[in-house]
């Protein structure tokens, strides 16, 4: 059971960033100082993609790694019915968008939050090398 009420739940989850997040900022700042121009977070796509190169046809969704469930198996039986519940329904929801963007001919990349933190310039190396694979 939630230990907030529906009211306190709704305020802290409206202070969570959907756009902008640390994450966001480091890799974008990390490209940008590569040259590499991009855009954010372009609402005609499904599901937001947070970076999109249009001229390669790329897609980066930088995820937490909580909210989007990384090896979520292993540890959803931790959590709540609540948050097990909308970690799911984000996990669904994600592989709804990369379906959509993959039939309309966008490749997809997702870099997990862990991997930012761990290596920042792999994460570079990774999503530049897909776009000079186009």
């Amino acid at each position: 059971m939630d230990r907030l009420t529906p009211e306190q739940r709704s305020n802290l989850m409206a202070k969570v960033r959907q756009r902008g997040t640390d994450l966001e900022l480091r890799v974008s700042r990390a490209l940008r100082l590569r040259g590499v121009r991009f855009r954010c977070n372009v609402r005609t796509l499904a599901g937001s993609p947070d970076l999109v190169f249009t001229k390669s046809r790329l897609v980066v969704f930088i995820d937490g790694d909580f909210w989007h469930g990384y090896r979520f198996r292993r540890w959803e039986h931790k959590l709540a019915p609540y948050w097990r519940q909308k970690i799911e329904a984000n996990r669904l929801r994600d592989r709804s968008n990369f379906g959509k963007l993959r039939r309309r001919g966008w490749r997809v990349l997702r870099v997990w939050g862990h991997e930012i933190k761990r290596d920042l310039d792999a994460v570079i190396r990774k999503i530049t090398g897909r776009l000079l694979n186009s």
